[in-house]
C-alpha cells in the first residue's frame, strides 16, 4: 500500500498553496486507490521550535538518553516515522519574506534528526532517508521569482528546500509555483492547476 504525507504550512483557510496541494493529492489518490494519506498542518498545530533541551536529545546516543529526554524527542519521532514511512511527500508552502514560515521550518527541525534522517561522515552529510521517495512542492507566491525574474536572487524557497531534502538522501523534488497572486492571481492559478495535472503520479 503506498502512503502520501502532505504538510500544510499556511493558517489561511483559503491557502493558495494548500489548494493546489490538495488537488495534487486528489489525482493521487485515484491513482492510488488503496493509498493512506496522512496529513498535517504546521501552523495549526503549532510545532514546537528546538530549544536546547531537544537540540542535547538529539545529539546525546540513544543508549544514553535519560527518561525526560526519551519524552522530549515523542513528537520527533513521530514526525520522522511518518516521513520514513511516506512513499510521496507533499509540501504546500506559501512564500513568507522570500522564504517559508516558521511552522514549516519548525517541522523540518524536528524531521532533521542525527542518526534517523542524516549523519556526518568524513566525506561531509550523508541522507539516511531511504531512497525513491517523491518530493511535490506546491507554492504561493506573492510576486514573480523565477530564474529569469529580476527578483529570482530573493527566492530563497526553493533552494533551500531543494538543499535541505538533498542533505537528507531526497533528491527526487518538482515544484509548482502559484506566482503573482498579488496581480495575476487567477491567471496564476490556472497555469499552476495545468501544472499539476502534468505532473507524472
Amino acid at each position: 500500500m503506498a502512503n502520501l504525507l502532505e504538510i500544510d504550512s499556511s493558517p489561511r483557510v483559503n491557502s493558495v498553496s494548500t489548494r493546489l496541494a490538495r488537488v495534487f493529492v486528489a489525482r493521487w489518490q485515484v491513482a492510488n486507490p488503496a493509498g493512506r494519506v496522512v496529513r498535517r498542518n504546521t501552523s495549526e498545530e503549532k510545532l514546537p521550535y528546538l530549544d536546547a533541551g531537544l537540540v542535547e536529545a538529539f545529539f546525546c546516543p540513544e543508549q544514553e538518553r535519560s527518561v525526560e529526554q526519551r519524552r522530549s524527542l515523542e513528537l520527533s519521532d513521530r514526525l520522522v516515522d511518518e516521513l520514513l514511512a511516506t512513499d510521496v511527500l507533499v509540501i504546500a508552502a506559501p512564500m513568507w519574506n522570500f522564504g517559508v514560515p516558521a511552522s514549516l521550518k519548525a517541522w523540518i527541525d524536528l524531521v532533521v534528526r542525527p542518526w534517523r534522517t542524516f549523519e556526518l561522515t568524513a566525506e561531509g552529510v550523508r541522507g539516511l532517508v531511504p531512497p525513491g521517495k517523491r518530493v511535490f512542492v506546491f507554492t504561493a507566491r506573492g510576486g514573480s521569482y523565477g530564474a529569469e525574474s529580476k527578483y529570482g536572487e530573493l527566492d530563497f524557497q526553493e533552494p533551500y528546500l531543494r538543499a535541505l531534502f538533498a542533505s537528507l538522501g531526497m533528491v527526487d523534488v518538482r515544484f509548482v509555483h502559484a506566482e503573482q497572486q498579488h496581480h495575476a492571481g487567477g491567471e496564476s492559478m490556472r497555469r499552476a492547476l495545468e501544472k499539476i495535472e502534468a505532473l507524472e503520479i
